[in-house]
């Protein structure tokens, strides 16, 4: 179903894709996607494809600037809208993750997490997952992998198409993109 739902949803979307892709090309001189390697089932990594949102500016000393100071104005956009998540439809065409499952997150978390939330990784990483419709960005990183950990002991083929229908209806309310005022969510720092 994964495969055969990323082969319709990218002939449907070509032309979006295309189009982001040349708007991009020209925004990030020549860089349209964000690479990034994210663990998946059984914490195996693997490279994350996503249409890069933020430039490389970086202070004075070398390093990078935060994000609100690095998201293009066509980047905020394509976060809003979240079109910078289509290009993990191919990560679902050869199989590194679902349409619908626990968000791969950052290597550098797994060593942060406690018995319970390493859980998450029972199952593949999906594009949108339960957290996803249940607060997104706005809601903490223990209830996220609380949600995440409930998906892996509940999932079914009825959950998955509540939880895709349910992520259309967010995207197109804009329902939780962002955590306040930030671009992304806070890093996670481990458990108290």
């Amino acid at each position: 179903m994964d495969v055969f739902l990323s082969i319709c949803g990218i002939l449907f979307l070509a032309p979006i894709f295309l189009l982001i892709i040349l708007i991009l090309y020209f925004v990030n001189k020549g860089n349209p996607f964000f690479i990034q390697t994210r663990p998946g089932r059984n914490q195996v990594c693997f490279k994350l494809y996503k249409f890069k949102t933020m430039n490389d500016k970086k202070s004075e000393d070398g390093q990078l600037l935060s994000d609100s100071e690095r998201i293009t104005f066509i980047g905020k956009i394509i976060r809003k809208t979240s079109l910078d998540e289509l290009p993990q439809l191919f990560n679902v065409l050869i199989g590194d993750m679902s349409l619908i499952g626990p968000r791969p997150l950052l290597p550098q978390y797994l060593s942060l997490y406690n018995e319970t939330q390493k859980r998450r990784h029972l199952v593949k990483p999906g594009i949108t997952g339960w957290a996803q419709v249940n607060g997104r960005n706005a809601i903490s990183w223990e209830q996220k992998f609380e949600y995440d950990v409930w998906y892996v002991d509940n999932f079914s083929f009825f959950l998955d198409a509540k939880i895709l229908f349910k992520t259309v209806s967010k995207v197109i309310m804009f329902v939780g993109v962002n955590l306040n005022e930030e671009i992304t969510m806070e890093i996670f720092k481990g458990n108290n």
